[in-house]
């Protein structure tokens, strides 16, 4: 799509009111083994689904682990993230009469595996 100049297709989108575990829970989880998470770090918290199929955080559920392929505007299928696809994640949080907080943009594009020769 990037090379046809066409915009990017959103996969997903899902809210944290649907997190089974508080941000303290997951971040004690996560450094009890000894992780050396430090303030500013960005911690990838996994999938948030929603209750219902159109809410589903993550290729794998959206396609039910690659049997049914999602169509991407341009006429593309995906069942799986592949080599050049970027991937982006952009999150905040929200209140009436609160200033929206957020990181912004997150964006990396998958690479092919190096082979050892």
């Amino acid at each position: 799509m990037r090379e046809a100049g066409l915009p990017a297709a959103q996969v997903t989108r899902t809210n944290y009111r649907h997190a089974y575990w508080t941000v303290a829970q997951m971040i004690a989880h996560h450094t009890v083994n000894g992780c050396n998470l430090q303030p500013g770090d960005l911690l990838g918290m996994g999938t948030l689904s929603g209750p219902t199929p159109d809410q589903a955080g993550a290729l794998l559920e959206t396609t039910s682990g690659g049997k049914k392929p999602l169509a991407l505007g341009n006429g593309e299928t995906r069942t799986f993230i592949e080599d050049g696809d970027a991937v982006v994640i952009r999150a905040w949080a929200e209140k009436p009469g609160a200033a929206r907080i957020g990181f912004g943009e997150c964006r990396a594009t998958v690479l092919p595996a190096r082979s050892e020769a």
